[in-house]
């Protein structure tokens, strides 16, 4: 055809050749006009010469010349073909082109084939059958119409538009010429001429006139198609084709791509294959192509057809026109979305099979219409590149190195996940000309929109998704979201998390290979983060993979005040995308490239799911500037919505369930849901894995008050007015808190906090009293005493603080210090107490709901005693009395009542007071013996009297007494100790036994005992209780306090006309005999004592009045001595 060169090449390939090929074989006679050209054409003129075919307009012979006639083809003919072709010469020619491989024709037969299919194709006689038997197509067909006639030039336009070929007569006749023409390359048009030198220099064999075997043809062309494969995979080390060579073997591919005989090298490779797997599969229209290509990894394939079947694939990708399916499929959609037009595209790229899916996925994208058809062939062929790497010739040429030390050659797409693997960074780094073909073939094959392109996924994962999945179609894109909603779960399995992580590297870096989000996004990202059209490849030169997605979500939670803002659609998709990704740290392409080096320095061994992020956070203060600038803005947002952590979700499905369904459903977490968790970290739902995270969340946030949404909301313009410079959390409530706490002591007017920001500050202060750890200072400071003291006290629950509380007394200087600033703001304000909060919580319900919180706990012991008290309860009531009478300062209450006292009766141990260390109950002992000599303020006196009252039931809450007598207490009253409550038996113990005591201060101490409880009976609670009855019976009208219901009883005593009870009057008798003892064992040291113990006596009215006897007498008796001595006096004078 040596008019190849004026014809336009294809759009759509051939048609089918198996109806001849069945018409022959059955039997059945070929038309007229192909009978015609069989008998009247081409038979052999003396010695091999060319005939003079006879012309159509004769009259057929009665007997034309036959193959089967000739007697150097005979024997050939009657082994290999059936006899009802013996008269059909180009059924015959068919059958012999056809034969097995391991059949050899006599030579003589090979020649006289090679002549008479010569001379079918030169003869210019050969034309003028066309005429006749496609004469109304001819005319149908303008561009054939207008060809000049008798140059061999119609019958090359007839079979360039053998598609549009209706006659039946002419579409069999073209069809046979096809076979015939490609059964050798010397045949077709202008090929040889074109391709000798390359032929040559590649070494595809012989071009010389006397090589004429049949299989050796096809050969030929299949040796340079390898070539020009190779040329794309390896451009730098191989021969080079040149255009026009290139240009002819494409052609020659196109032309074959209807019917698999036309090629002939695959015909014979693969035969047998096609018998095996397609044998109901009809020839023509590409169908046997597309089922040797399904089964092309199948065990049973010949690696000589699969090899055939991936070089005639790697044509494809070069020219889509290569496939007969595809290009008919798509033409119209192509031609509507001018895919194949663009004038600015390099030559030949808008052929390639890349650029084809690429514009019409585009269109798909962009909401476009493009027909069933060509999305169903467009997924064959996608599929068909996921599946063997070394039909993308990019990947095959820079992916070269880490195939060869790492993958390996494997079949469905094995391999190919190996690379992606690599680039994840799992086995090595990777090159960045192999990562970037990587992505390109990935955003070509657009697995991200149906995951059964990827062969692999689709097998490791089919058992998840029939399982987890079974709800969501086939297809669908929400396979994949719903494969990631179930990454780590008991479902999923091993196999499927790596091949679905793998992917997922990819798509994490364009945006727009997640279908969902860029159909949901598309006008969000070109409005606010000006992103171009989906299959713009200049976009992701220009922006940093990632970088789209980064802009929509760092807007998906912004506010109306704070600008631009996503849509609502968008905001939805940009979420469910960022709670998916945040499971792996490499799913976050701008995480994974600005720490790249603090992941390799402070979390190698961090290997297991999230680890990685939480490994960044715990180091952020180590972190370099970028790194700790993308953590803090991830945190950032985990705090705004914690469902991105969607581990630390599923951790917490049950307490979520149960305690935060409410806030967990809204679409708007704003940190709603990590605020509850944590008011319910200590439910019984709540398991080890939900707490801890819910805790180490909690300590993140220490970190930065931003990390903290609700609170940075509530308070920023707080900070920046009162706080400024300062990050950390903990810093900035303290100093919030400290500014509260001024404001509320100098009773200023207007408080600087907003009520919003005081109203949020209380529940960080809440949080922070639940974990040792979430006090970074504190914590700091007593590490070393945790692991000497607490070692084996779990975090949480307030249980270490309460642990270093009850060893206060063993703690090394700082932690000490620091414990006792922690008891005083806690005694301040009981509702950072969160032991005793947690304990009583039931009990201040009962008994304090009208309380104000800072009297919570002096409701608490108010009704300590009461029936209804819970035993847990009083037992940490009593524990924060005892911590109370250590100092006086841990006892805001007293502190406030005795603040004139205090100076004026103690001043010389508040001289000698440390402000971060106890007192041990001296301030308070001091003011013990004051109201014992009644010169305290009525406001002091009465909280001295409830001390001395409590204490004397329990001799814990006395401090000194427990300090100076902590021999003699177990040694004398060991009994009185185990009881398992104390109502004052230890103190009556110590007053029994006094001169036992051998210590002079514990001696000195129940001396003092026994001096308050004169002040007061009801400091005395045995013989308060022993004398209850007499004291409504006898002193009902006299008011308590300042001794004087004890000088009531003293008098009835006295009285033998009152009759007390006989335990009341035994204790009044004990009493008096203990004191008097007191009065021999410290005698009064002075005046101001001797004046003190008068004053103090239950007895002093009668004291004072014998004294007041006695003065009198005496100052009668100086009366009259004084008059007697002057009268004698007188007298001597007078004398």
């Amino acid at each position: 055809m040596a008019a190849c060169g004026r014809v336009r090449l294809l759009l759509l390939p051939l048609i089918s050749l198996h109806v001849c090929l069945h018409l022959a074989q059955a039997g059945k006679p070929p038309a007229i006009g192909n009978r015609n050209a069989a008998d009247g054409v081409g038979g052999p003129q003396g010695d091999g010469a060319a005939p003079a075919a006879a012309a159509p307009a004769q009259p057929r012979r009665s007997a034309g010349w036959k193959l089967a006639e000739e007697e150097a083809c005979r024997e050939d003919l009657s082994r290999l073909c059936p006899k009802h072709t013996w008269n059909n010469n180009l059924a015959v020619l068919e059958c012999l082109q056809d034969r097995k491989e391991d059949t050899d024709l006599a030579s003589d037969c090979n020649h006289l084939l090679w002549n008479y299919k010569l001379n079918l194709t030169t003869d210019p006689k050969f034309e003028s059958v066309a005429v006749e038997v496609c004469k109304s197509t001819i005319t149908d067909i303008k561009e054939c119409a207008q060809e000049e006639r008798g140059k061999g030039y119609l019958v090359s336009c007839l079979v360039d538009h053998r598609t549009n070929i209706t006659e039946y007569q002419c579409n069999q006749y073209i069809t046979k010429m096809t076979s015939i023409v490609f059964s050798n390359y010397r045949l077709i048009c202008g090929f040889m001429d074109k391709c000798r030198d390359d032929i040559n220099a590649l070494h595809c064999g012989s071009i010389s006139a006397g090589e004429k075997d049949a299989h050796s043809q096809g050969e030929v062309i299949a040796c340079l198609e390898k070539g020009l494969v190779t040329e794309a995979e390896e451009p730098a080390d191989h021969y080079t084709i040149n255009e026009e060579c290139k240009k002819a073997i494409m052609r020659v591919a196109e032309l074959s791509s209807d019917d698999f005989h036309l090629d002939r090298h695959l015909y014979f490779s693969c035969r047998e294959d096609r018998e095996r797997f397609c044998e109901n599969t009809p020839a023509g229209e590409g169908r046997v192509y597309k089922c040797l290509f399904n089964h092309k990894f199948e065990d049973a394939m010949s690696e000589k057809c699969r090899d055939a079947l991936s070089t005639r694939q790697k044509l494809i990708a070069q020219d889509y026109k290569v496939s007969y399916s595809l290009a008919k499929a798509c033409k119209a959609d192509l031609r509507k979305y001018r895919c194949n037009q663009d004038g600015n595209m390099p030559r030949g790229r808008e052929a390639k099979l890349s650029y084809l899916l690429l514009c019409l996925e585009s269109s798909i994208h962009r909401g476009r219409t493009v027909s069933g058809d060509c999305q169903g062939e467009m997924l064959d062929y996608r599929r068909m590149l996921m599946e063997d790497f070394s039909l993308s010739p990019e990947i095959v040429l820079h992916c070269r190195g880490e195939i060869d030390n790492h993958c390996g050659l494997h079949h469905k797409g094995r391999t190919l996940h190996c690379l992606m693997r690599v680039a994840r960074g799992d086995k090595g780094p990777m090159d960045s000309l192999c990562q970037k073909a990587l992505q390109t073939l990935i955003q070509e094959t657009d697995p991200g929109a149906d995951y059964r392109i990827d062969r692999a996924l689709n097998e490791a994962c089919e058992s998840v998704i029939q399982t987890a999945c079974k709800h969501i179609r086939n297809g669908d894109p929400m396979v994949l979201s719903c494969l990631m909603e179930h990454l780590y779960t008991e479902k999923m399995v091993e196999d499927c998390e790596h091949r679905l992580l793998e992917l997922q590297y990819f798509i994490s870096r364009d945006w727009k290979l997640d279908p969902i989000l860029y159909k949901k996004c598309q006008n969000d990202a070109v409005r606010i983060c000006h992103t171009h059209g989906w299959n713009e490849t200049s976009e992701s030169d220009i922006m940093p993979s990632g970088a789209i997605f980064s802009c929509l979500y760092r807007h998906a939670y912004r506010t109306e005040e704070q600008g631009r803002r996503l849509s609502r659609d968008c905001r939805t998709e940009v979420q469910r995308t960022l709670h998916q990704r945040a499971l792996d740290v490499k799913l976050d392409p701008e995480l994974q490239r600005r720490c790249m080096t603090d992941l390799g320095k402070w979390c190698s061994e961090k290997t297991e799911a999230g680890q990685e992020l939480e490994c960044l956070q715990d180091h952020l203060e180590d972190l370099g500037a970028e790194c700790k600038n993308v953590v803090g803005n991830l945190t950032e947002l985990e705090s705004e919505d914690i469902q991105i952590d969607a581990l630390l979700i599923r951790a917490c499905e049950p307490v979520i369930q149960s305690h935060c369904h409410d806030v967990a459903d809204n679409q708007i977490d704003t940190g709603d849901l990590m605020e509850c968790l944590v008011l319910n970290k200590h439910q019984k739902e709540m398991n080890d894995k939900c707490a801890v995270g819910v805790t180490h969340f909690q300590l993140i946030q220490m970190k930065d008050f931003r990390f903290s949404y609700k609170f940075k909301m509530a308070c920023k313009d707080d900070v920046l007015k009162l706080c400024p410079n300062i990050k950390k959390k903990v810093d900035v409530v303290i100093c919030l808190s400290t500014t509260v706490r001024n404001d509320t002591l100098t009773e200023m007017k207007d408080q600087r906090v907003s009520v919003k920001c005081r109203r949020q500050l209380r529940v960080e202060e809440l949080e922070m009293s639940e974990d040792i750890r979430l006090e970074p200072d504190l914590f700091d400071n007593c590490k070393n005493d945790i692991r000497k003291l607490c070692q084996n006290v779990a975090f949480g629950n307030a249980q270490v603080i309460e642990c270093l509380k009850e060893n206060k007394k063993q703690l090394t200087s700082r932690c000490h210090q620091k414990v006792f600033k922690l008891q005083e703001t806690e005694m301040i304000d009981p509702e950072l107490d969160f032991q005793l909060i947690r304990v009583c919580k039931q009990m201040i319900r009962r008994f304090c709901t009208e309380a104000d919180a800072k009297n919570m706990l002096q409701c608490l012991i108010q009704n300590k005693n009461s029936e209804l008290m819970d035993p847990k309860c009083k037992q940490m009531i009593t524990k924060r009395q005892i911590t109370q009478n250590t100092d006086y300062r841990l006892n805001p209450v007293l502190r406030k009542a005795c603040k004139a006292d205090l100076p004026k009766f103690c001043q010389n141990i508040l001289i000698k007071a440390k402000d971060d260390s106890e007192l041990e109950g001296q301030v308070i002992s001091c003011l013990k013996l004051k109201y014992a000599d009644q010169r305290l303020s009525p406001d002091c006196e009465d909280q001295i009297r409830v001390i001395l009252q409590e204490s004397a039931l329990d001799y814990r809450l006395d401090p000194q007494l427990q300090m100076q007598c902590s021999e003699e207490i177990p040694r004398l009253c060991a009994e009185e100790v185990a009881a398992q409550e104390q109502t004052g038996q230890v103190e009556e113990c110590l007053k029994g036994n006094l001169l036992k005591i051998k210590h002079e201060g514990c001696k000195k101490e129940v001396l003092n005992i026994l001096k308050e409880s004169k002040a007061d009976i009801f400091v005395d609670p045995v013989l308060h209780t022993a004398c209850a009855l007499d004291i409504k019976h006898q002193c009902a009208s006299i008011p308590p306090g300042r001794g004087r219901q004890m000088s009531c009883l003293m008098e009835a005593l006295q009285d033998k006309r009152v009759r007390l009870q006989p335990e009341c009057k035994k204790r009044l008798q004990d009493r008096i005999e203990m004191w008097s003892y007191a009065a021999r064992a410290a005698p009064a040291d002075g005046f101001s004592d001797l004046t003190e113990e008068v004053l103090s006596s239950p007895a002093k009215n009668y004291i004072l009045s014998m004294m007041g006897m006695a003065i009198t007498l005496l100052f009668l008796m100086g009366l009259l001595c004084g008059r007697i001595t002057k009268r004698v006096t007188q007298q001597l004078k007078d004398r």
